[in-house]
């Protein structure tokens, strides 16, 4: 390929934001997307696996165990790997096997999985005495995951959560192989195959400012759950001593 070829198929400049922040909503809306479903799937299927196993509310180990199988091998397996193995899954759920709909699918999968291991170890971090007091105040065990479990483990899932949206923005730009728009298609059809360098480091610089972005309020967040759980905390020791 001629250089007067190569230079033809260059992004110019000026028509570099009409080309990337269109590709940055598609990220955000495949992430968000995404994320809404790890979440209100992964939550309840977290605090499940840990009530399950040898010593929960509901110990289960028969039944524990081939769920802990199925969560470890959605983890296990690259993205790269997953996305291209479940392809009929993926068009008999959305029709498609491109766009934003497809690349929803494996990544789901593969966050929810994610996510499902940070809930069920965040849990675990939960002092045992917090579930004793909860169980002596009468609450059913919905109660106690709810109010006793979940609830002091806000923190622990608020920096895991923060890791898995970082993971999901590291997915979707792999996601831009199958053409599933967003950053990463920017990235693999203006920017490698076109080899254009300013398309490349655009995208990558892109990439770079929201991962600090969701790393810096996902870090506050964790900041400000835990000084105003400590708080309250030592209010209740306060009032238990007077």
């Amino acid at each position: 390929m001629t250089e007067s070829v190569l230079a033809s198929m260059k992004v110019p400049l000026g028509d570099l934001p009409g080309l990337l922040l269109p590709a940055l909503i598609d990220t955000v809306i495949m992430v968000g997307i995404v994320m809404a479903i790890v979440v209100a799937v992964g939550v309840p299927f977290g605090a499940l696996l840990h009530n399950l196993a040898p010593g929960g509310l509901y110990e289960n180990p028969a039944l524990h165990t081939p769920l802990a199988w199925i969560v470890n091998i959605g983890r296990s397996l690259p993205f790269l790997i997953l996305m291209a193995s479940i392809v009929p899954f993926t068009r008999l759920i959305t029709g498609t096997n491109i766009g934003i709909a497809a690349a929803v699918v494996p990544m789901s999968l593969a966050g929810t999985a994610f996510f499902t291991r940070i809930v069920e170890n965040s849990l675990r971090s939960v002092p045992q005495y917090v579930v004793d007091v909860a169980r002596a105040s009468g609450g059913s065990r919905l109660q106690i995951i709810r109010t006793a479990q979940l609830h002091e483990a806000v923190p622990s899932i608020l920096g895991g959560l923060t890791i898995t949206i970082i993971g999901m923005i590291d997915y979707s730009a792999i996601a831009g192989t199958i053409g599933a728009g967003g950053i990463g298609y920017v990235a693999v059809t203006y920017g490698y195959q076109r080899f254009d360098q300013l398309v490349m480091v655009a995208t990558i610089v892109i990439l770079i400012i929201v991962v600090a972005i969701v790393q810096l309020v996902g870090d506050a967040l964790v900041r400000y759950t835990t000084s105003h759980r400590r708080a309250r905390a030592h209010v209740r020791t306060a009032g238990a001593a007077s």
